[in-house]
Order: C-alpha cells, then sequence, then structure tokens
C-alpha cells in the first residue's frame, strides 16, 4: 500500500526548510552565549531573554538544530535546556505573541512576567491593551502580577499562596493521612489537601473555644468551616440554626 497522506498548514505542503548554514551557525553561537552568559552573570538573566526567545524561534523555524546532527528541535532543546524545557517555550511565547514595540521595555520586568503578558495577548489578540498590561507588570510585584493575570484570564479572583514544609516521622503519617481524608470526604474531591487541613484546624479551634474559650476565635472557626462546606450542606446548617433560634 501506498501512502497518499501528505501534510500540510493552511492549505500548504510542509517542506523542510533549505538550510542557511552560515546564518545557523550565527544563531546557533548566539544562543550558547546567552545560555553561558546566564551562567556566569546574574544579573543578564532578565535583559537577554528576548533575544534568546528570537533566537530560538528562527532555530526552530529554520531547522538549525539539523547543522547539529539532531532529530528534532526538541531534541536541541533538551541539549541546550536539560533542566527544564519550559522556559524555552516561555520565551519563544514572549517573543511571538507581544508586540515588537515593547520589546525593549521587557527588560524592565523580567521573563517571568513577561510570559504572563504572553498569556494575556494571546488570549486577548488583537483587544491586548499592552500599555496597561506593561504598565502593571511593572509596577505589581511578581506574584500580584500574576493574581491579576489569572483574574483576567478566568474571571475569578484568586487568593495569595504560600507553600508549607513539614518534616514528619513515618509513625505519624497514618493519622495524618486519614484526617486528611476524612476531610476530603466532607469536603468533596474538588478540595486540595489545604482546604482538607484547614477545616481539621478550624474544627480543632472551635472545639478547644466552645466551653469557656475566647468566643471571637470560636466564631473565626466556625466562621472558616461554615465557608468550606459545600453548597448543599451550607443551606442545611443555615435551617438547622434556624430551628435553634
Amino acid at each position: 500500500m501506498i501512502g497518499l497522506t501528505i501534510l500540510t498548514n493552511n492549505g500548504r505542503v510542509f517542506v523542510e526548510p533549505k538550510l542557511n548554514r552560515r546564518r545557523a551557525l550565527f544563531v546557533l553561537d548566539k544562543v550558547d552565549e546567552i545560555l553561558s552568559w546566564e551562567r556566569h552573570a546574574e544579573q543578564e538573566k532578565d535583559t537577554r531573554f528576548v533575544e534568546l526567545g528570537r533566537y530560538l524561534c528562527e532555530v526552530r523555524a529554520g531547522q538549525y538544530w539539523r547543522l547539529e546532527s539532531l532529530g528534532s528541535f526538541d531534541d536541541f532543546l533538551t541539549k541546550r535546556f536539560p533542566e527544564s524545557r519550559r522556559k524555552a517555550y516561555y520565551l519563544m511565547a514572549i517573543h511571538e505573541q507581544l508586540p515588537r514595540r515593547i520589546h525593549h521595555d521587557l527588560q524592565q520586568v523580567g521573563w517571568a512576567k513577561a510570559a504572563e503578558l504572553a498569556k494575556v495577548a494571546r488570549r486577548d489578540g488583537e483587544r491586548f491593551d499592552c500599555a496597561t498590561w506593561l504598565h502593571k507588570a511593572i509596577e505589581l510585584p511578581k506574584e500580584g502580577f500574576k493574581r491579576e493575570v489569572e483574574k483576567h484570564l478566568t474571571g475569578q479572583e484568586t487568593e495569595a499562596w504560600e507553600i508549607i514544609y513539614f518534616k514528619l516521622y513515618k509513625s505519624q503519617l497514618p493519622v495524618i493521612e486519614r484526617a486528611l481524608e476524612t476531610a476530603a470526604l466532607m469536603l468533596g474531591a474538588s478540595k486540595s489537601r489545604g482546604y482538607c487541613l484547614e477545616m481539621i484546624c478550624a474544627d480543632f479551634l472551635a472545639g478547644a473555644h466552645l466551653e469557656g474559650g475566647n468566643s471571637d476565635s470560636l466564631l473565626f472557626a466556625l466562621g472558616r468551616l461554615y465557608s468550606l462546606l459545600p453548597d448543599p450542606q451550607k443551606m442545611e446548617f443555615v435551617q438547622q440554626m434556624g430551628k435553634v433560634q
């Protein structure tokens, strides 16, 4: 059987680009130069990322990775970014999605914020308010700007978050896991373990201040417990409180 299927892009047949060896060598050298500079000059990491993203896009478009006898662009990224290829794709998105006129100004915000800007630009398209979002990126701290972007993309307000580490002995794990699983059953599968832990702590505070304790702490704990309940249980709780009155 002879395969007659061909790969096309918008009606055009994919054709392997002619390799410009001289230009390919220049671009590959520039990529290596910037990556080497980053390793030795920490300050430059957030000033040359736009240039690096531009060269990476050219390597992909011109298939310059063939000069190194590599099988694909992914192989090229794996070689240049052994820890994670994700950053490389972020840098390319910055170059492709954000207007050229602000590329120089992106040095003021750093690549992490620029990657968030690219998400907004990709979603908004021609409606992307470049000046307003660039101003927000410059003025807001990184986490604050990330929340602003998340709110814009999802329409939902997001809370600030923090990762907390605990050292636990293996003998402690069974009771902790069982408590988290029990809380998850009450809250529903959609709630993360952070909410489960909060429910356990709120329940403890409520019990500790139930009799002769701090009424403010009791009220706070009960309020947090109520906010964590699924909607049907919230309605049931309100009905029960009505009967108590």
